[in-house]
């Protein structure tokens, strides 16, 4: 098996990184994570948290970064994500209104094509986060997920696979991982139960449904470069769900290097 960095999608920790941003990335460090995929800078200049990174010895991964802002002001992304010396540029959700048909969706792949070329032309890398829904409407004979994939080029737009949501939609995560080799650099490493409501319940690792030992195995192949832990919703405090999933992390996978 391969040695995948670990990181840390930072909206599990939300509510406390908008009381204490600084101060949750630093903890954040302190628990072993590697790198951190934002989902917002805190206010921060570009610049100065950059040296932050650096102090703590945390690679910028990426950036979830909304259609929106991608719509009005990609450059200005693109510049701040340069300076913290990050990698990937992902659009993590599409609102309701922005996906009631193929058609809308096709426009967006058209769109990600666009953006993923500007994204690549400045010398980072464009991927796409996937929820369940993607798998909840089909163009032709594909899931909305796989037809993304084949309406776009591999080299403007890549795969950043929330295997929690690939499952809770009914699919086989292994086989989908298997599936986007080659494609794939992130992987969200997740778990979850499923409620009496037939809703999906986000838990630690390893305390779910998720087959997450074969999951990184699959990764592995796969050619993923992070695995990235994340938590939608956390029943403890967040920081002691980060902390506990990365001891599962550190156990039946950094263990073995």
């Amino acid at each position: 098996m391969r040695r995948m960095g670990i990181g840390l999608q930072l909206y599990t920790l939300r509510d406390a990184m908008a009381e204490d941003f600084r101060g949750i990335l630093r903890r954040v460090a302190e628990l072993g994570y590697e790198g951190v995929e934002f989902a917002g800078y805190g206010g921060m200049e570009a610049e100065e948290l950059r040296d932050l990174l650096q102090e703590l010895n945390l690679k910028a991964i990426g950036a979830h970064v909304s259609l929106v802002n991608t719509r009005t002001h990609i450059q200005k992304e693109i510049a701040y994500l340069k300076t913290i010396g990050a990698e990937y540029y992902i659009i993590p959700h599409i609102a309701v209104e922005d996906r009631q048909s193929p058609q809308a969706w096709q426009t967006l792949f058209e769109f990600f094509e666009h953006a993923g070329q500007i994204v690549r032309e400045a010398g980072l890398k464009f991927a796409y986060h996937n929820h369940a829904f993607e798998f909840e409407m089909k163009i032709g004979d594909e899931f909305v997920f796989d037809s993304m994939y084949t309406s776009t080029t591999l080299e403007n737009v890549l795969v950043e696979m929330d295997v929690c949501w690939v499952q809770y939609a009914g699919q086989d995560p292994l086989e989908y991982v298997k599936r986007y080799t080659g494609r794939l650099p992130l992987l969200h490493l997740k778990d979850f139960k499923t409620s009496d409501a037939d809703q999906m319940d986000t838990v630690e690792l390893g305390k779910g449904e998720v087959d997450l030992k074969n999951v990184i195995q699959a990764a592995s192949d796969a050619g993923v470069e992070w695995l990235i832990v994340e938590q939608d919703r956390c029943a403890n405090p967040p920081i002691e769900s980060v902390e506990t999933s990365l001891g599962w992390v550190k156990e039946h996978y950094l263990s073995a290097f």
